[in-house]
C-alpha cells in the first residue's frame, strides 16, 4: 500500500526486507506486497541504503537509479494527465536531495507508512553484502525479517546479462563476443549463493530469514504469497495480476549455447552447494 504521503510522518525503519537474488523475481515479490492492506512501500523499488554504505562500487550507479526512479513515477502520473500530487513531490524532495544514504535518510524514506502497517524494502544488493555488511544489518534493523528468493543460477546470470548488454545498447556480434560478455565477474557475484547464503545464515535463522525458489512465482503464486504472508505476519490477502510474469526478460538478445555452456561450466559448484544446502525438493523449483 503506497498511498498516504503523510510529509509530516515519523521516521521508521523498514520491518519486511527483500534481499535478492537480482534478476529472480524480486519485482513481482514487491507488486505484490505493495497491494497488502497492512504494507507500506516507498514508490521506488530498490532504497539501497545498505549496499551504499558497505559495497563501494554501487556508489557510481546509484545517483542514476535514484533520478530513474523519480523521473518514472512523474511520467506514470503525465500519463494518466495528472501533476505529481504535492505530498510526494515533497517527499521525493526530502529523500532525492541534500545529504542521502545516512541512518537518518533511511528513516525518513519510510515515514510515510501508516500507523498500524509495516514498512517494505526490497533491494535485491543486500544480498551480496560483506560480512561487516550483514553485521550492520542485523545491528540496525533487530526485528526486521527478510526473504531471498533463489533462482536457477545460469537462469539468473543470463537474465542479468541481457538487462546489462539492453542498458548499455550493446550487441555482441559473434560467438567469441559473447563469451567475452559471459566471462564478466559481475555475472557470477550476484548469484554467488554458496558465498552470500551461509553468511546471512550465520545472522538470522528460520524465523527471520525465507528462503523461496524462484520456480513458485509461476507455478504456485498463490501458494508462495501465503508462504510469504503467513512469514510476514500478514493477513491473507486477494492479489490483483498474481500470475503476471513480470520478471520475464523484454530483452530480444539471444545468448548462444556456447556462452550457456560457459556460464554452467564456472557455476558448478552453486548447484552443487544449493542441492546440499536446500535439498533437491528445493532446487527442483529454482526455474
Amino acid at each position: 500500500m503506497t498511498a498516504g504521503w503523510n510529509p509530516d510522518g515519523r521516521p521508521r525503519k523498514p520491518e519486511l526486507i527483500g534481499i535478492g537474488a537480482q534478476k529472480a523475481g524480486t519485482t513481482w515479490l514487491s507488486q505484490m506486497l505493495a497491494q497488502h492492506p497492512q504494507v507500506w512501500s516507498p514508490p521506488f523499488k530498490e532504497v539501497q541504503f545498505f549496499n551504499h554504505r558497505f559495497v563501494p562500487e554501487h556508489r557510481a550507479w546509484l545517483p542514476w537509479h535514484f533520478r530513474r526512479g523519480r523521473q518514472n513515477i512523474a511520467k506514470r502520473y503525465e500519463a494518466k494527465g495528472q501533476d505529481v500530487p504535492p505530498d510526494l513531490a515533497a517527499y521525493l524532495d526530502r529523500v532525492t536531495r541534500g545529504e542521502m544514504f545516512t541512518n537518518h535518510w533511511y528513516k525518513q524514506v519510510f515515514a510515510p507508512a501508516p500507523a498500524g502497517t509495516k514498512a517494505l524494502d526490497v533491494t535485491p544488493e543486500y544480498s551480496t553484502l560483506p560480512d561487516e555488511g550483514v553485521d550492520f544489518v542485523a545491528k540496525f534493523l533487530p526485528r526486521a525479517k527478510f526473504v531471498y528468493i533463489v533462482r536457477h543460477p545460469v537462469d539468473r546470470a543470463i537474465s542479468q546479462l541481457k538487462m546489462n548488454l539492453s542498458r548499455k545498447n550493446r550487441r555482441p556480434a559473434s560467438v567469441d563476443d559473447w563469451l567475452a560478455e559471459a566471462a564478466d565477474p559481475v555475472l557470477l557475484d550476484r548469484g554467488d549463493y554458496a558465498t552470500y547464503v551461509p553468511r546471512w545464515n550465520a545472522r538470522f535463522g528460520a524465523d527471520r530469514l525465507l528462503y523461496l525458489p524462484f520456480g513458485r512465482i509461476a507455478s504456485d503464486p498463490l501458494g508462495l504469497m501465503r508462504q510469504v504472508e503467513l512469514f510476514f505476519g500478514l493477513a491473507p490477502h486477494d492479489y490483483r495480476n498474481l500470475g503476471s510474469r513480470v520478471f520475464a526478460s523484454t530483452s530480444t538478445l539471444s545468448v548462444p549455447d556456447e556462452a550457456r555452456a560457459a556460464l554452467r561450466a564456472r557455476m558448478e559448484h552453486q548447484f552443487a552447494f544449493l542441492d546440499t544446502q536446500f535439498g533437491r525438493d528445493f532446487t527442483a523449483r529454482i526455474r
